[in-house]
């Protein structure tokens, strides 16, 4: 039986938790992840974790926080002014935002604090920081 190498395109269903058990993603209820390794869509460890599985192998994994997203970085903390946010918005800590370059690029932050007259925005992944647990499941290598 072959088992999965490097530019594979794999089928994996997945469930992922924080450090204390809460599941932040799973593909339980839908299509199992399909996607080729070596290309960067996915952490780094999610693919040397699913390296060498074979179909259906299972397997549960701790990715550290460096495979994952990174340290959250302090750098990518911005404050704003209350008055440039458009005026239909109430802002509250947790809520998401999406700023536009010149460019037409787009950047998502989330409002980590709400002061009286400015708000400071967090531009890391949600994630950053964390460890990881993926229980993995090779539904197909193709």
């Amino acid at each position: 039986m072959s088992h999965v190498k490097e530019n594979d395109t794999v089928k994996v269903h997945y469930t992922g938790k924080l450090s204390d058990g809460q599941v932040f993603d799973s593909s339980s209820d839908r299509e199992p992840l399909e996607f080729t390794l070596g290309q960067g869509m996915l952490i780094p460890g999610f693919e040397k974790a699913v390296l060498e599985m074979k179909v259906n192998d299972k397997k549960t994994v701790v990715i550290d926080k460096d495979e994952a997203y990174g340290d959250v970085q302090k750098e990518l903390f911005h404050e704003v002014k209350k008055d440039q946010l458009p005026q239909d918005i109430k802002p509250e800590v947790g809520m998401g935002l999406a700023s536009k370059n010149p460019d037409g690029t787009e950047h998502q932050f989330r409002v980590s604090a709400v002061n009286d007259d400015h708000i400071i925005v967090d531009g890391n992944h949600p994630l950053a920081g964390q460890e990881l647990t993926f229980d993995l499941e090779l539904v197909s290598i193709q």
